[in-house]
């Protein structure tokens, strides 16, 4: 399946990211919105310029179709005419005309896949492109499987020192076969329709130190197998993993919680024949099909370690997903999350994201600086922290009004019975009787806060929030001289 990141792409330093709490957009002309793109496209009329046909691009005609009513853009090999989209775009028609007759992934890839491509630009499809990218030499992996009666185990020789559970994603649906294998900035895809049925469970185990992985599947028949399967798309390739698209497997909804007046904890139960655990400070992307179109939100999961109260146990082999998710009333995607029931389905992506916890090594003062459920991904961060570190690691939250604060008993508890621990909350609209820090983010509250534990020692700081909190607490960040190296901010 193609899952292109979509609907819009200003650059992270354009007008229409900096105007609304990332939410980028321009003001659309009467009669150009989302509900009115979707009628277009299902109205019949020919919107690739080709009557139906699909071609092979060579990079020599990509070129030249660069002009507003005359444009191209290739995203993950796949080329279309976004021409006709051009005044539906909510990122204005220049931020389009960046990627005009080019590869626009990376452009995409700066900011959310709002509308999965596949859905949202089908009718715009112009063809494939006519060259693929090659693979730089050295960096082969491979597989091999082997069976008994009962049993059959794959092992992939990933030939890497650092692969652990959260490097292999496995999918097993109806007889098709996939496990990616994460490899720095590469995945290796094994992907096969296999020859027998197996059990829908099965078990991934990781050597670690020579970077080994068996995944042992269940026979339904004690039958010798001549062959594992077929190979399917992209079977036995390391490709780049900005260029893997999107996997998507289905969840059941568990349970639902309210956590503050417009925040719920939402937890998603993985399909038994599925493996996958998000890596700490990485996100995925949540799937719904809204009015006959896929609409596409990324989420970064959080564990529960905080939730000390919640009623249900800890689910065994990391079945579990948590998300805490502000409902929007007047948005497109979390009423429709929200009206979900018990039992329902939501699809899930792979994960993604560039945070590794290499950044911890020899860390001695790290800081969280979050705004609204940019909290999120400060969770897991905590929690490693927490399990792993013996140093100083500080929060600062910063929401409207002291309803809006997530968690906000868990986190002082933790402080109180972590000495290692501190956190600060901010109000920007606080009622008087608030006698907390008040105010947005700025030069004075973030002198005061980031206080390093020795004159010269390691430190990491961690930014996530509203586009306009980040941008600007960066800004901030540089003018009080601390590096680009000491600063990762989460942008999905």
């Amino acid at each position: 399946m193609l899952n292109v990141p979509s609907q819009s792409f200003p650059a992270p330093s354009s007008q229409q990211r900096v105007a609304s709490g990332g939410r980028s957009k321009v003001p659309l002309k009467q009669g150009r919105s989302l509900m009115d793109w979707i009628r277009l496209t299902k109205s019949g009329k020919d919107l690739t310029g080709l009557k139906g046909r699909l071609i092979e691009v060579t990079e020599e005609e990509l070129k030249k179709h660069n002009k507003k009513d005359d444009c191209w853009i290739c995203i993950r090999g796949f080329v279309y005419n976004v021409s006709p989209y051009m005044e539906y775009h909510p990122g204005g028609e220049d931020e389009l005309m960046r990627a005009a007759g080019s590869d626009g992934t990376d452009l995409f890839d700066q900011v959310h896949r709002w509308v999965n491509y596949e859905s949202m630009l089908k009718e715009c499809l112009v063809g494939r492109m006519a060259i693929k990218p090659a693979v730089p030499k050295g960096k082969q992996s491979h597989y091999d499987w082997f069976q008994t009666d009962s049993l059959v185990t794959i092992v992939i020789y990933t030939k890497q020192k650092d692969i652990n559970l959260d490097s292999i994603i496995v999918d097993h649906q109806d007889n098709s076969f996939r496990a990616e294998t994460v490899i720095k900035d590469y995945s290796y895809i094994m992907h096969v329709g296999l020859s027998h049925e197996v059990e829908e469970d099965f078990s991934v185990r990781v050597v670690e130190n020579v970077g080994k992985i068996e995944i042992v599947l269940k026979k339904k028949e004690t039958t010798s197998w001549k062959r594992l399967g077929h190979p399917l798309e992209n079977h036995n390739s390391l490709i780049p993993r900005k260029d893997t698209g999107l996997y998507y497997r289905k969840c059941q909804l568990i349970s639902k919680e309210g956590v503050t007046h417009d925040t719920k904890l939402f937890c998603l139960m993985l399909p038994p024949s599925a493996h996958l655990q998000v890596p700490i400070g990485q996100h995925v992307y949540l799937k719904l099909t809204i009015t006959g179109t896929e609409i596409v939100k990324p989420y970064t999961p959080v564990s529960d370690f905080l939730l000390s109260e919640f009623k249900e146990p800890v689910l065994l082999n990391n079945k579990y997903i948590y998300f805490l998710i502000k409902i929007y009333p007047d948005g497109l995607f979390t009423p429709e999350l929200d009206h979900l029931q018990i039992g329902d389905s939501v699809s899930l992506s792979n994960p993604e994201g560039n945070f590794k916890t290499s950044q911890f090594q020899e860390l001695e003062d790290l800081f969280l600086l979050a705004a609204g459920t940019g909290f999120t991904p400060m969770v897991k961060i905590l929690n490693y922290a927490l399990t792993n570190k013996p140093s100083l690691r500080n929060l600062m939250f910063f929401n409207k009004t002291e309803d809006d604060i997530i968690w906000r008993s868990q986190l002082e508890k933790l402080a109180f019975k972590d000495k290692r621990f501190d956190v600060e909350f901010v109000l920007s609209a606080p009622t008087s009787e608030w006698n907390g820090k008040r105010g947005h983010i700025s030069p004075a509250l973030l002198s005061e806060f980031l206080k390093r534990s020795l004159d010269k020692s390691k430190v990491l700081i961690c930014i996530c929030g509203p586009t306009p909190f980040t941008e600007q607490g960066i800004r901030l960040l540089h003018e009080l001289n601390f590096s680009k190296d000491e600063i990762h901010s989460f942008t999905a």
